[in-house]
């Protein structure tokens, strides 16, 4: 069976971004990227993977769920059509209409639109952000992928926006960068 997964990056403060939205702080270099780009390489953003010539299959990913201010962070840049390389759905409660074909819009219950994914073939799906996306899919995630950057933001978007019930969680794996960051996979135990 498929699994939700929250794949995301944050700071050791747990935020994913500033309140603008902006993410410049996390690092964009240093030994994990050939990692994390070897791992999950459908998650770069298809003008990244021009740009780096990356054309690597999928490794764990089929299918994305995004939140509109996440979706919008490239939308304001020109990029409608994010992840093309995986199936897309924009989660909106806002908007009355997708961007882009590629991408569908899914405006009523995110949490029965993942029940029913999770039923069909195929590789995992990856919940790629927000907080708030987040906090109303919590029931159905499986795991938690954090990137957890060596800064501390101090006030920002958290990864989780609203109030999550006390859970416990499993480390599966870990890993541990020379220049402080850290990889964490975490199974929820619901």
């Amino acid at each position: 069976m498929r699994e939700l997964k929250y794949y995301v990056a944050c700071t050791v403060d747990r935020f994913i971004a500033r309140e603008d939205d902006s993410f410049d702080f996390f690092l964009m270099e240093g030994e994990q990227v050939a990692d994390l780009l070897t791992a999950f390489p459908e998650t770069i953003p298809a003008h990244i993977r021009d740009k780096l010539d990356i054309n690597a299959e999928n490794q764990c990913f089929d299918t994305v769920l995004m939140g509109r201010k996440t979706y919008e962070v490239g939308l304001k840049e020109g990029f409608s059509n994010p992840y093309p390389q995986m199936k897309q759905y924009l989660c909106s409660r806002t908007l009355k209409e997708s961007p882009d074909q590629n991408v569908e819009l899914v405006s009523d219950d995110a949490v029965t639109l993942v029940k029913e994914l999770k039923k069909q073939p195929g590789r995992d799906i990856w919940l790629c952000g927000g907080g708030d996306l987040a906090t109303r899919l919590f029931p159905e995630i499986d795991e938690l992928i954090l990137k957890v950057h060596p800064i501390l933001l101090g006030s920002g978007i958290l990864f989780f926006s609203g109030i999550v019930s006390q859970t416990s969680l499993e480390l599966t794996d870990s890993k541990i960068y020379n220049n402080g960051f850290m990889l964490l996979h975490y199974r929820v135990k619901h």
